[in-house]
C-alpha cells in the first residue's frame, strides 16, 4: 500500500505540509508521495496568465497515481480535492480517497462553484496577473491557529497560483466510484464545518475532528489513524 497527498490551493511544496503524517505512516510500512502542482508554480512554468492551471494539476496527479499497481489511498486537502476528483478516476490502484477539509465536486462544477460573489477575505486576487493567493498577515489567524508552531515555516511556502484554477469544471468525480471519507475539522476558519458538512454527504463514510484546517500538521497521528483505517477496509 502507498500513500499520494494532494495539497490544497496557494501553497508549494508538498511534502513540508504532509510530512508530520508521512513520518508516522512510513514507520508503519506505508510510503508516500506529494505530487507537485504546476498551477502553485512548483513545475517550473510560472503560474498566471498564460500559465499551467487546472489541467496541468490533474495531469501531474494522475500521473504519479498510473506510475504504479500498487494500492494507493489518496489523501486530499481542501483545492487538492478538485484535483483530485478527476485525477483518481478510473484509476485501478486508487483504493479509497480520503478528503481533507476537501472540496468535493460532482461533474461540471469547479472551486468558483462553492464562492461568494466577493473573494473570501484571507484571499489576494489580482486579475491583471491571473493570478490568487492567500494574504499573509490573515493566514496564521485563519488556517494555523492549532499549530502556530508551524507558521514560520508555512509562510515561507504560500505561493501564487492561477486564477484560471477556479472555474475549470471538473470532467469526473471519482467518489462516485471510489469508496471515500471525509474528514469534517470542526474548528476550520477557512472551509467553515457547515460546507464541509455538507461535502461530506457524498462521501461513504464521514469522521469529525476538532481541528483546523490542517489537521495534518495539527494531530497528525489522528490523520495517520484514519489512512491506516481506510486502508484497511
Amino acid at each position: 500500500m502507498r500513500v499520494v497527498f494532494v495539497h490544497g490551493a496557494c501553497v508549494r511544496d508538498g511534502a513540508w505540509w504532509w510530512q508530520p503524517t508521512g513520518d508516522l505512516l512510513a514507520r508503519q510500512g506505508v510510503t508516500s508521495v506529494a505530487p507537485a502542482l504546476p498551477s502553485c508554480g512548483e513545475a517550473g512554468a510560472p503560474a498566471g496568465l498564460g500559465g499551467p492551471g487546472y489541467a496541468e494539476d490533474v495531469a501531474a496527479v494522475r500521473a504519479e497515481l498510473t506510475s504504479s499497481q500498487e494500492p494507493t489511498v489518496v489523501v486530499v486537502h481542501s483545492y487538492g480535492g478538485i484535483v483530485a476528483a478527476e485525477a483518481a478516476a478510473g484509476v485501478e490502484a486508487v483504493t479509497h480517497v480520503l478528503l481533507i477539509a476537501s472540496y468535493l465536486p460532482v461533474v461540471g462544477q469547479s472551486l468558483s462553484s462553492f464562492a461568494g460573489t466577493e473573494p473570501a477575505a484571507f484571499l489576494d486576487v489580482d486579475e491583471q496577473t491571473g493570478t490568487f493567493g492567500a494574504r499573509p498577515e490573515l493566514f496564521v489567524g485563519t488556517f494555523l491557529q492549532d499549530c502556530p508552531q508551524v507558521a514560520d515555516d508555512a509562510l515561507t511556502r504560500l505561493a501564487r497560483q492561477s486564477l484560471a484554477v477556479t472555474t475549470a469544471p471538473v470532467q469526473a468525480a471519482a467518489s462516485l466510484s471510489v469508496p471515500s471519507t471525509y474528514l469534517v475539522c470542526a474548528q476550520d476558519r477557512g472551509t467553515p464545518a457547515r460546507m464541509q458538512r455538507d461535502f461530506a454527504t457524498r462521501a461513504d463514510a464521514v469522521v469529525e475532528i476538532d481541528a483546523g484546517h490542517h489537521p495534518f500538521l495539527s494531530q497528525p497521528q489522528a490523520v495517520a489513524n484514519l489512512v491506516m483505517d481506510v486502508a484497511r477496509a
